[in-house]
C-alpha cells in the first residue's frame, strides 16, 4: 500500500524514523518519504545513508503548525513520531514536554485534516497508560486528541490511530546503550533502580512492522497494542555482563516498576487479536465502526473485565538467553 505514495514521519531521525524508512526503501516503491525533525545535523547524518529520489528533507518543529502545512501538501500517510521522551527531563523542564507532546500532535492532526492526508498514526507508550509521570500524561492526552480527531474531519478521509508499544531495544537514549558504553568503560557495576523492575521489549523492527501492518488495519480511533514478551532489568544486565555486580540506585522520578498497556479500567473496550489487542474509542463517532473485524478481515474478542495487560504479570518473559541474543 506504500507503493507510489508519499509518506511523512515526525521525528524522522530519531531511531525508530530511521528504521521505519530503511524498511519502506528496502520493501517498497514509494513516491516520496518526507523527514520532518528539528535538527539539521542528524538530518546531514541521516542523508548520507538515505540520499535516494523519493527522500526529502523537511526542517521543522511540531509546535509549529504553519511548516507542518507546507511539509504536508500531497501527503497520504504521516506517522507521527516526534515527542520528548525522557521521563526525568520531562518532570524537571514540563511545559516543554506539553508543548511538543500536546501542541504538538494537536498541530499534527490540524496540518493533517487540511491537507487530507488520507491515513495517520502517531506512536505512543506504555507509559501513556495510568500515568505517573508527565510523560506518559502527556502522552495520554496526545493518544486522546488522535483519537478524538476521527470526528473533526467533517466531509474529509482522513482517519487516525495510535499505536502503542514498550522499550525499544537499543533505541537512542535507552538503557541498553547506556549499559554497554559502562561496561566498554570499564564498570565494575551497573546502577539499577529496583531489583524487581520489569518492561516490556520490543526490538526496533518489530516496532517498525506492527505499525506497517497497522495502517491496513485500522478503521481510526483504535489503539494498537502488540503482544510483546517483558523483560527483568536483572535479567538483562546479567546478560550484558554475567556476574557484574548491581548497584541499587532507587526508583528515578516518575518512574514505575512495572509499565500497563492495557489498563484494567479499560477492559470493557479492550480486544484481543491474535498478536495483538486494539483499544476501542471511549467516545461515539459521527459513522459507528464495529472494531470487532479490522480492515485486513481479523477477528477479535473481548478480554474479561478487569483484564489488564501488565510487564510485571505479562505471561512471556525473556531468557537471559534470549536477552543477549538479541542485544548483541
Amino acid at each position: 500500500m506504500f507503493n507510489n505514495k508519499t509518506i511523512l514521519i515526525t521525528g524522522g531521525t530519531g531511531s525508530f524514523g530511521k528504521q521505519y524508512t530503511r524498511t519502506l526503501v528496502s520493501r517498497y516503491n514509494p513516491k516520496k518519504i518526507i523527514i520532518f525533525s528539528r535538527d539539521e545535523l542528524k538530518q546531514f547524518e541521516m542523508q548520507q545513508e538515505f540520499n535516494g529520489y523519493e527522500m526529502r528533507y523537511f526542517i521543522g518543529d511540531v509546535r509549529d503548525v504553519e511548516r507542518l502545512r507546507q511539509a504536508m501538501r500531497g501527503v497520504d500517510y504521516v506517522i507521527h513520531a516526534a515527542a520528548l521522551k525522557q521521563v526525568p527531563a520531562a518532570e524537571y523542564n514540563p511545559m516543554e514536554c506539553i508543548k511538543t507532546n500536546i501542541y504538538g500532535a494537536q498541530n499534527v492532526i490540524t496540518a493533517s485534516i487540511e491537507n487530507e492526508v488520507e491515513k495517520v498514526i502517531a506512536l505512543s507508550t506504555d507509559k501513556a497508560a495510568n500515568p505517573i509521570n508527565l510523560y506518559g500524561a502527556t502522552k495520554l492526552a496526545s493518544d486522546k486528541l488522535f483519537v478524538a480527531a476521527n470526528n473533526m474531519t467533517g466531509e474529509r478521509q482522513t482517519r487516525f490511530s495510535v499505536v502503542r508499544y514498550g522499550n525499544v531495544m537499543g533505541s537512542r537514549g535507552s538503557v541498553v546503550p547506556f549499559f554497554k558504553k559502562l561496561i566498554a568503560d570499564g564498570a565494575k557495576e551497573l546502577p539499577v533502580t529496583d531489583l524487581r523492575m520489569t518492561r516490556f521489549w520490543i526490538t526496533l523492527q518489530q516496532g517498525v512492522d506492527f505499525v506497517l501492518k497497522n495502517f491496513s488495519r485500522m478503521h481510526g480511533g483504535e489503539i494498537f497494542v502488540p503482544k510483546i514478551p517483558s523483560m527483568r532489568i536483572t535479567d538483562l544486565v546479567e546478560s550484558l555482563a554475567p556476574g557484574i555486580k548491581i548497584r541499587v540506585i532507587g526508583i528515578r522520578p516518575g518512574e514505575k516498576l512495572h509499565e500497563i498497556m492495557c489498563p484494567a479500567d479499560d477492559s470493557h473496550l479492550t480486544l484481543e487479536f491474535n498478536d495483538h489487542y486494539v483499544i476501542r474509542p471511549s467516545i461515539i463517532f459521527n459513522q459507528p465502526v464495529d472494531y470487532r473485524e479490522n480492515r485486513l478481515g481479523e477477528i477479535g474478542e473481548a478480554v474479561s473485565q478487569g483484564f489488564e495487560y501488565n510487564s510485571g504479570t505479562n505471561p512471556i518473559f525473556l531468557s537471559v538467553d534470549q536477552l543477549r541474543e538479541l542485544n548483541y
